[in-house]
């Protein structure tokens, strides 16, 4: 089924609220709702944020449904359990099943497998959705969450809606003015790639240990140099900046460097306050913000609206810069590795990725290679 079916499924069963994160199994369903202004999708930073969204969507009179990966199904766990099933709210949860059957990349076969346990563990029922049987999947969904008052959860294996590849022409990937908001000054046009981003701070580097973001920023920085002080996340995100605050904390010998993205950084903005509040003076934050989900189809994030450079000097980021340029971002790298942190650089790129495999190493590899260039056994 396209995803324009499925959209179109949900709306015949009067779905008129949307909310979640995205994954590159709900890419054209995400893309037919953008399209549909009279079903609003709101970019959730996290997933807990969309059941949250959901339950006032529900309590306003709203019919609303959350999208999400399995890796999101643990992130909601809490708001789940002391949310919507403690007050009852009814809510529609579309779970895409990465993992299953044990098909994937590492990070995602242990919530594969235990994802079915963790909605019966939670008392919420669910049933796994096929390609024949979707129509009246759906429909026994939606009377089971509006009977019981709770959420019910279909999931989503790989192959049932089809994905869909025209990530130029998603509608969130062309930035929208916002004409109700005052401009106090330009927005930041960039002219970068983020592998060129990429390129130009790794020359500038020494030997400091940096932590990478999960997605394309691990991949295309493996690409341009791999070293064994990399540390590749491939899965947890949105946890970039707390494992390198870590780091920092414990070696403030070395310099410690943060390769973020927005869409990880948005799922956990308490990290700036953090390295804000405490205030290492070896810790370098880089976020490489290209306004969108660049993994999974290019869906736009909130970071088109709001400035993460003034959100990291708000929270007490003593150096923080935002470049759009090669040669900007050379001195401004230069600069941070030389000054005393915490130092922040927003470095705008536009959405373009390049085709890189994934990484190699399993996840003990990583950790293991990554620990011997820090001097631990």
């Amino acid at each position: 089924m396209k995803g324009t079916e499925f959209v179109d499924l949900l709306e015949q069963h009067r779905y008129d609220f949307f909310a979640g994160v995205p994954c590159s199994l709900l890419e054209g369903v995400l893309s037919a709702l953008g399209t549909r202004p009279r079903l609003p999708y709101l970019p959730a930073i996290r997933e807990d944020a969309a059941v949250g969204c959901a339950a006032g969507a529900w309590l306003a009179g709203g019919q609303p449904a959350v999208l999400m990966q399995n890796s999101g199904l643990g992130t909601s766990l809490n708001a789940l359990a002391s949310l919507s099933l403690m007050y009852g709210f009814p809510c529609l949860l579309v779970v895409t099943w990465r993992g299953f059957q044990g098909q994937d990349a590492p990070e995602h076969l242990l919530m594969g497998d235990i994802s079915p346990r963790l909605l019966d563990l939670l008392g919420i029922p669910h049933r796994a959705l096929g390609a024949s049987s979707l129509e009246a999947d759906l429909a026994w969904a939606t009377r089971e969450t509006l009977a019981r008052e709770a959420p019910v959860a279909l999931l989503l294996p790989p192959g049932v809606i089809e994905s869909e590849h025209a990530r130029e022409a998603h509608p969130g990937a062309r930035r929208q003015a916002r004409s109700d908001r005052p401009q106090q000054e330009p927005d930041l046009a960039p002219c970068v790639s983020r592998s060129e981003a990429l390129s130009v701070i790794i020359r500038c580097l020494g030997d400091e240990p940096v932590i990478h973001a999960n997605g394309y920023i691990c991949r295309e920085s493996y690409a341009v140099a791999d070293r064994p002080q990399n540390f590749y996340m491939l899965g947890s995100m949105g946890l970039a900046s707390s494992i390198g605050l870590g780091v920092a904390l414990i070696r403030p010998d070395r310099r410690t460097v943060v390769f973020d993205g927005d869409g990880n950084l948005l799922m956990n903005l308490g990290s700036l306050s953090m390295a804000g509040g405490l205030g290492p003076k070896n810790f370098v934050h880089f976020v490489f913000d290209n306004e969108v989900y660049g993994s999974t189809g290019d869906q736009p994030s909130l970071s088109r609206e709001v400035r993460l450079d003034r959100l990291a000097a708000g929270a007490g980021y003593p150096w923080v810069r935002a470049v759009t340029e090669r040669g900007a971002l050379e001195l401004a790298t230069r600069e941070a590795l030389a000054t005393d942190g915490p130092a922040f650089i927003l470095v705008k790129v536009t959405p373009e990725s390049r085709a890189v495999p994934r990484i190699p190493y399993a996840p003990p590899v990583i950790r293991d290679r990554f620990r011997a260039a820090l001097g631990r056994a």
